[in-house]
């Protein structure tokens, strides 16, 4: 095989469309193997946000899935009493102002709390 061969070969989608699916994935999954939710009561869960949002539009299965996917988790730890409901929503705002002030292709980063004085 010559090198512009290997070149033209269609390469497989990224499994992934950004960074943060995976991410908010690999915790779902985490917290799953170290008992935090049953996978069963979890899918169960997942399908009925998928549900809602479906009501509204067709799904894409990308970035809405992820963020129903997010929505979901948010809410299982929100009852489960691993995170305040308030705590989530700060994080969440946090994020995406630091994701609409970074500049494209640059890693996301939160910004670091103010030191306290005392």
């Amino acid at each position: 095989m010559s090198g512009f061969e290997s070149l033209t070969q269609a390469q497989p989608d990224p499994v992934f469309g950004q960074p943060w699916h995976a991410q908010v994935f690999a915790l779902t999954v985490h917290l799953n193997e170290r008992g935090a939710f049953s996978w069963g009561d979890w899918v169960a869960r997942f399908s009925a946000t998928l549900r809602r949002h479906g009501l509204a539009k067709d799904l894409n299965g990308g970035e809405d899935y992820f963020a129903a996917w997010l929505e979901t988790l948010e809410h299982y730890l929100a009852e489960a009493g691993t995170v305040a409901v308030e705590d989530a929503a700060d994080m969440r705002l946090k994020w995406e102002a630091a994701y609409l002030a970074t500049p494209h292709g640059q890693p996301v980063r939160l910004a670091e709390p103010a030191a306290q004085e005392g």
